[in-house]
């Protein structure tokens, strides 16, 4: 999967897979194969309510370390989608970017709202009552679409917002910059044709021919025929994946945490949350809980 979760990139694995071994050497002799053979030691991230399962707690640890190496202000960051959730009061807002010139009637319209707001809901259905977070699910509203031609867009109602015919660098039609929490993560929508209650705190981004997916703080993009065609899903796995980098989660495509082999987050492993893509989303919750006061 393409995905943009944050700036920055990791570091050479070939590299730190050499040194760790030279260490593994030194760490032998100097205390005994038993000791060597134990493992990196806790996170530096104690906490009483910490209790993942034994088979998953090794591999979690690796995981926050490899992102406190390679993501350039893992707990600075100021616009995960744990950001959007807490600064709205638990409720998602987006707008879909319809890169296509297939026609969107309203029944297919409210179809996507639906199936949106059912995927975001399968993460918080797995992080639900862990360590203080405040909800049991996070409704998602749609409030507006963008497309290159109106005629695109086949309803008369007044459901939703329209942009038509703003199209970014890349020619792809986008949802108003001025109600984009990307562009405004101070809050301050004043220049939004319909004030903060018409922001959209992240895209729906679907486009004509996209192979794989990418995802990041402004939200998930794929390709429209994976997505309309999977809309009878139970897991839409690549927006699950992509939705996974909203909330911050990393890539594994060159490593594998120790215990663990299949899981959302490690791209063509899994098509559903896992038990381990769970448990990492619950650790960056608990990590990033202290900056919402609860």
């Amino acid at each position: 999967m393409r995905h943009h979760p944050r700036p920055g990139a990791p570091p050479r694995r070939g590299a730190l897979a050499s040194v760790g071994a030279l260490l593994l050497v030194l760490l032998t002799a100097l205390l005994g194969p038993s000791a060597a053979a134990q493992g990196p030691g806790p996170a530096d991230h104690p906490d009483d309510a910490w209790n993942p399962p034994a088979e998953y707690a090794v591999g979690l640890d690796e995981v926050w370390r490899h992102m406190e190496d390679t993501y350039p202000d893992l707990l600075g960051f100021p616009n995960y989608g744990w950001d959007h959730i807490m600064a709205n009061g638990g409720t998602l807002q987006y707008c879909v970017r319809w890169e296509s010139t297939t026609p969107v009637d309203a029944e297919l319209r409210d179809r996507v709202h639906t199936v949106l707001d059912e995927q975001v809901n399968r993460w918080f259905e797995a992080i639900d009552g862990f360590d203080g977070f405040p909800y049991d699910r996070v409704p998602v509203t749609v409030v507006g679409w963008a497309a290159a031609d109106r005629s695109t867009l086949q309803w008369d109602d007044d459901a939703v917002d329209l942009y038509i015919g703003d199209l970014d660098g890349g020619g792809a039609p986008r949802c108003a910059p001025e109600c984009d929490r990307f562009f405004h993560q101070d809050g301050d929508y004043s220049d939004c044709p319909g004030g903060e209650a018409r922001h959209f705190d992240q895209s729906l981004w679907l486009t004509d021919g996209f192979g794989g997916g990418a995802g990041g703080d402004w939200g998930q993009r794929m390709g429209r025929e994976y997505f309309v065609g999977a809309l009878g899903q139970e897991n839409i796995h690549i927006l699950l994946h992509e939705i996974g980098h909203t909330l911050g989660l990393d890539d594994f495509y060159d490593w594998t945490p120790t215990g663990v082999s299949g899981f959302l987050m490690k791209a063509g492993t899994a098509s559903e949350i896992t038990g381990f893509d769970a448990w990492m989303a619950r650790d960056f919750w608990r990590h990033l809980k202290d900056r919402y006061q609860v």
